[in-house]
């Protein structure tokens, strides 16, 4: 009998339950909201703001001389979105695919005044302006705000190695004598370094100039960038 009695609530309940929440849940499916709730909606929103980009702290400060022996630093960028990399005209490894990824971004950005290019050569006893100057018009450079910059070795190198910890160096074993990565550095209108995350959240800081991805993702900051 108490067995009996127990069914008949139990049955009670659920018929009670039945009658409260299954409209609301045919409702929410017919708005294809189903999935929704408040710990996937936050995390909805926590997504959202790893998708931003992290400010890595004020770009190290340069002074150089360009491809038409006009002094260039930081300050000329100012107001500017811009991206540096380090290279030396004679490279016969990466620098040809990173001057081919370099042209993409300029192509992509062409007449954009709040976007420029600084390209820092890593030999600069051969890389004089005149050298620069023949190198930017081999590439097809177009752009007036891409600026091919050479000056004293030591400013460049600690410059590299350690304002923006990205090695330079010489190695006469390789082809070449020099060595050094294919990464962009992204700088924002402020002066900040500017980057992506990776999956687990941790700043990926440069991006790969050698790679169509590392291309692609920065050309989309970028555009983040500009709009700020």
């Amino acid at each position: 009998m108490l067995k009996n009695k127990s069914y008949i609530g139990i049955s009670f309940i659920i018929l009670i339950f039945g009658i409260y929440a299954i409209p609301k849940i045919i409702d929410r499916v017919q708005k294809d909201e189903i999935v929704k709730g408040d710990r996937l909606d936050k995390v909805s929103n926590s997504s959202k703001e790893d998708g931003e980009l992290i400010k890595m702290g004020v770009a190290p400060k340069f002074e150089f001389i360009n491809q038409d022996n006009v002094k260039i630093s930081n300050e000329t960028y100012k107001g500017k979105v811009y991206v540096l990399e380090f290279f030396f005209t004679s490279c016969p490894s990466i620098c040809p695919k990173m001057n081919q990824s370099m042209l993409v971004i300029e192509n992509t950005f062409f007449g954009n005044p709040n976007f420029g290019i600084v390209s820092i050569s890593i030999d600069p006893e051969h890389d004089t302006p005149a050298v620069l100057k023949a190198h930017a018009k081999l590439l097809g450079v177009k752009s007036s705000s891409w600026n091919f910059l050479t000056g004293d070795k030591t400013a460049i190198y600690d410059l590299a190695n350690k304002g923006f910890n990205v090695y330079v160096g010489e190695n006469h074993k390789v082809k070449g004598g020099f060595e050094h990565s294919g990464l962009f550095a992204l700088i924002d209108k402020k002066g900040y370094i500017r980057c992506r995350k990776d999956d687990y959240g941790n700043p990926i800081l440069y991006y790969d100039g050698l790679d169509k991805k590392g291309v692609r993702n920065i050309q989309q900051d970028i555009a983040i960038l500009l709009k700020e």
